[in-house]
């Protein structure tokens, strides 16, 4: 029982932080209250905020810097987030994860094609010159963290922060396994081609043909994957 208690009042402690930082509208990277701080303020004792900001700085809400204090995180105001200890899958389970990714991508990209986000389509662009130069000097370890980056700005170019939260969330988790199930794809060329012409129907404003590729694409991956896994 005792267990439970603490869990709750760490987990409240954790929220009524956070609900200071959202009161007092502080950015990421904005300094924090010390921890003496915020123990005397909440009453409790400096070994119980400790933990409590270990807990948000374990989800990227807040970083704790040796001599220097508590800022505010990355993650602050997200919503959706990957675990951050998630055990190594199965290939039944990565199989899984791609099929989910085929479900959630393809409409993301039909929003992102009719909000069309600046910011990200250009961030879009960079990545497909990137990837082009590590296709040509032979860098695969490099490209297929860019081909991932490519995805999360497909998202991020809806406008929707959610979805594009839970695009990150699905392509950041287990991201090493997902890495690797890019290398046994294996076609780079195919892959780049792919994503250009899924910018271009972004770019476009053409939401349907944006989904239909993004559609085809991952399930052209998870084709190959399926008959790598389950042949």
């Amino acid at each position: 029982m005792t267990a439970v208690v603490r869990r709750s009042l760490l987990d409240d402690l954790a929220a009524s932080m956070l609900g200071l930082i959202a009161d007092r509208k502080l950015a990421v990277g904005d300094q924090f209250e010390s921890v003496r701080s915020l123990a005397e303020r909440f009453r409790v004792a400096v070994p119980t905020v400790r933990e409590a900001l270990r807990r948000l700085e374990a989800i990227g809400a807040l970083e704790l810097r040796h001599g220097s204090g508590v800022y505010v995180g990355p993650n602050v105001g997200r919503l959706v987030l990957a675990n951050p200890l998630a055990l190594t899958p199965s290939a039944d389970r990565l199989v899984e994860l791609l099929q989910a990714r085929a479900l959630i991508e393809p409409p993301v990209a039909a929003l992102a094609a009719k909000a069309r986000s600046e910011a990200a389509l250009v961030q879009m662009e960079q990545d497909l010159e990137q990837a082009a130069e590590l296709i040509a000097s032979g860098d695969h370890d490099r490209l297929a963290e860019i081909n991932m980056d490519f995805h999360r700005a497909l998202a991020q170019a809806s406008g929707n922060a959610t979805l594009a939260e839970v695009v990150e969330s699905v392509t950041v988790v287990n991201v090493r396994e997902q890495l690797e199930i890019l290398h046994i794809h294996g076609d780079r060329e195919t892959d780049l081609a792919e994503h250009h012409a899924i910018l271009a129907a972004v770019r476009a404003g053409d939401d349907v043909l944006a989904e239909q590729l993004t559609r085809a694409h991952l399930d052209g991956v998870l084709a190959v994957i399926n008959d790598r896994v389950n042949p």
